[in-house]
């Protein structure tokens, strides 16, 4: 059902994403494009590729890229992107992060950005990059995270829920250094960003029905103020939410 949903979610909002500044100028891009250290002759799965942006950040600077999604319409809509930027070095592939189409230690560098909340099954997602990475290789993970604290955790889950079906789970980041360590991987640095959210550009995104909008509306204003606080909830003079602060981990771990 979660790979439904989301092939659904993100089929009719493709274009949407490849456009959407908060994926497309985001500081972490370039961050993540920083220290993965490359000398131009890498191998690059970039798994759940959405848009295409990271795809296409490093394509001028590797060797080849290999941009994974399990959407059609989305890797058709990356695809004119970074075609579209004049990079020739990128292939696009039809697949599952938790079921990747390679053979063992097929790449050098996996990234993986603003997608992991989408899977059904992370556990299996890292385990199929480290399987998937050559010995040394480098796994650099970005996404959404959620507050260690469990009644904040289930806010930012919750309103990500009911504005996104195919949203699975933003997890803590005490539990994604857990579950990387765990699947054999050294991670060797990690960086945190906040991010702002606009309210409207948030919902429109999803094309988020006008009931559906309200309900998310009232969630916020009505929250406790511990949690208007830690989210950063600001409103309008009319009092409807005009934007969220959230955050997000990118980090990079080698192989053992």
């Amino acid at each position: 059902m979660a790979e439904k949903d989301v092939i659904s979610q993100f089929g009719k909002s493709a274009k949407a994403y490849v456009d959407s500044n908060i994926h497309r100028k985001g500081s972490d891009l370039q961050k993540l494009k920083d220290i993965t250290g490359v000398t131009g002759e890498e191998q690059v799965l970039d798994v759940a590729t959405g848009g295409g942006h990271t795809a296409n950040a490093l394509a001028p600077v590797v060797k080849h890229v290999t941009a994974l999604d399990v959407t059609p319409e989305m890797l058709k809509e990356a695809e004119q992107f970074i075609t579209g930027q004049g990079h020739q070095n990128v292939s696009f592939t039809l697949g599952k992060a938790e079921q990747l189409p390679f053979p063992d230690g097929s790449f050098d560098i996996v990234t993986c950005r603003i997608a992991a909340h989408h899977f059904s099954d992370t556990k299996k997602f890292v385990m199929e990059v480290n399987r998937v990475l050559k010995k040394g290789g480098q796994f650099l993970l970005d996404d959404n995270v959620a507050p260690e604290e469990e009644k904040l955790d289930e806010f930012y889950n919750k309103v990500e829920k009911l504005r996104d079906y195919s949203h699975q789970r933003a997890y803590k980041k005490s539990e994604w250094l857990k579950q990387i360590e765990l699947t054999g991987f050294k991670i060797s640095e990690w960086y945190r960003f906040e991010k702002t959210f606009q309210f409207d550009s948030w919902c429109d995104r999803l094309q988020l029905p006008a009931e559906d909008k309200e309900e998310l509306n009232s969630i916020f204003t009505k929250a406790p103020e511990k949690t208007k606080n830690y989210f950063n909830v600001k409103t309008d003079d009319s009092g409807r939410t005009v934007s969220f602060q959230g955050e997000a981990i990118l980090l990079r771990a080698v192989k053992r």
